[in-house]
C-alpha cells in the first residue's frame, strides 16, 4: 500500500488517507453565512476521496476578516451553516476540519479577484483593521490599522475560543489556529510588524505570548480527544530566513507544550515584496526539519502536485500529510488520479465507492 494511501490517526480521529484539502478561501459569505456555494464545494471535496477537509479561514470577529465575503463564526446564527457542511464532509467519508483566524492588518480588503486592495474608505463595508501595530500591511496606503489595547487583544482572544466552541457544536473534529500568511497570529510574532514595547513586544517570548495565549484559551473549550492543530509561517524569506525559521521552531516548542498536536508548515508573508523562492515542493524541507525537531507532526502545501512525490514525502518521513490546495480546485477527484499514478490495484479502502470500481476495472 503507498503510504500516501495508509490510514493516520491523530488523538480519536483517524483520516481515511494523508491527502489533506487545505483551507482555501471562497469569498462567497455575506455576514460570515456559509450557503449552497460553501455546501456544493466541501461536499466535493470529500466525495472526491481526501482524508481531510479543512474548510476555509473563518474569522472569529467581523473585523477579523479579510473581506466582507469571509466565513465567520462570531455569532450563534452561523452555526447551522457550518453544520451542513460538516455533516455533509462526514458522510462523504472525510474528516471535518475547520481554520479559525483573524486577518489582522490585511483585513477589510476587497477578493483577489477585484485586485486584494483595501476597500476605501468612502465604501459602506470598510472598516479600520486592528494590528499587534500601527503599521500598514502595504507600505504607502492610508489603510493602516489601529494598535491594539490589552484588552482587545484578550477580547479577541476570547473570540478564538468562543469561535472554537460553535466549530465544536457544528460537528467539527479538526480545529486549526491561523497563525501564518501575515495575518494577526502571524505579525504578533514577526519582529518587523510588531514593535510593541509591553509584554506582547520586543524578545522572542513577548512576541510569541499572543499566540500562547490563544492556543491555553481555545484549549479550555476544545476536547482533549480531539486535534488542536495550527497553520504556521515558519520562514521569512530573504536575509534573516535562518534566524526566523530557528525562533518559529523555538515557538512550535512552546505550542506543543501548550497543546498544539500537528503544524500545518507554511509561510510568514509578513509583508508583500518577501522574496518567496517559488517552487515545486519548496516547503517540504522546512517541514520536514520541524518535524525532526520539535517531534510534532506536520503536513505542508504549495506547489505540491505529483503523487508519487507526495507519496515519498510520507513514506520517507518528511511530511504526516500532504495538504493540496489549487490541484483539487482544479480536480477536486485528484485521489483518484493519483491512486492511479501509484498503481494501487484495489482502493476500495482508500476511495470512495464508485471511484474504487472503476479505477479496479481500470486497471484489470
Amino acid at each position: 500500500m503507498a503510504s500516501l494511501f495508509t490510514p493516520y490517526t491523530l488523538k480519536d480521529v483517524t483520516l481515511r488517507n494523508r491527502i489533506v484539502a487545505s483551507p482555501m478561501c471562497q469569498y462567497q459569505a455575506r455576514d460570515g453565512l456559509l450557503n449552497e456555494w460553501h455546501q456544493t464545494h466541501y461536499e466535493t471535496l470529500a466525495k472526491g476521496g481526501v482524508g481531510l477537509v479543512v474548510v476555509e479561514a473563518t474569522a472569529v470577529s467581523p473585523r477579523g476578516r479579510i473581506t466582507p465575503g469571509d466565513a465567520g463564526l462570531w455569532c450563534d446564527s452561523q452555526v447551522a451553516g457550518f453544520a451542513s457542511v460538516a455533516h455533509a464532509i462526514k458522510a462523504a467519508g472525510a474528516v471535518a476540519g475547520i481554520q479559525i483566524g483573524h486577518a489582522g492588518r490585511k483585513a477589510g480588503c476587497t477578493p483577489p479577484w477585484q485586485g486584494g486592495a483595501p476597500l476605501p474608505e468612502s465604501d459602506p463595508q470598510a472598516w479600520q483593521p486592528i494590528a499587534p501595530s500601527a503599521l500598514p500591511y502595504l507600505a504607502g496606503t492610508s489603510h493602516t490599522p489601529s494598535e491594539m489595547s490589552v484588552e482587545e487583544i484578550q477580547r479577541t482572544q476570547h473570540d478564538f475560543a468562543r469561535a472554537a466552541t460553535r466549530a465544536l457544536q457544528a460537528g467539527f473534529e479538526w480545529l486549526e489556529l491561523h497563525f501564518a500568511h501575515g495575518f494577526l497570529g502571524q505579525s504578533f510574532l514577526s519582529r518587523h510588524a510588531n514593535l510593541r514595547t509591553d509584554q506582547y513586544g520586543g524578545d522572542l517570548q513577548n512576541r510569541a505570548r499572543f499566540l500562547i495565549e490563544t492556543v491555553a484559551a481555545v484549549k479550555q473549550v476544545w476536547p482533549d480527544h480531539l486535534p488542536l492543530t495550527v497553520r504556521m509561517g515558519v520562514v521569512e524569506f530573504g536575509q534573516e530566513a535562518e534566524v526566523s525559521l530557528s525562533e518559529s521552531i523555538q515557538v512550535l516548542g512552546w505550542l506543543k507544550a501548550a497543546g498544539v498536536d500537528f503544524v500545518d508548515v507554511s509561510l510568514v508573508l509578513t509583508g508583500a515584496d518577501e522574496p518567496v523562492p517559488w517552487a515545486p515542493n519548496f516547503m517540504v524541507p522546512y517541514a520536514e526539519r520541524i518535524r525532526a525537531e520539535t517531534g510534532l507532526a506536520v503536513g505542508a502545501s504549495w506547489m505540491i502536485a505529483d503523487a508519487r512525490e507526495a507519496d515519498s514525502f510520507v513514506r520517507n518521513e518528511q511530511l504526516d500529510l500532504v495538504c493540496f490546495a489549487r490541484t483539487l480546485l482544479a480536480n477536486p477527484h485528484w485521489p483518484f488520479q493519483a491512486a492511479r499514478d501509484l498503481n494501487i490495484p484495489d482502493a476500495s479502502t482508500v476511495l470512495p465507492t464508485p471511484y474504487a470500481y472503476w479505477l479496479k476495472n481500470w486497471m484489470s
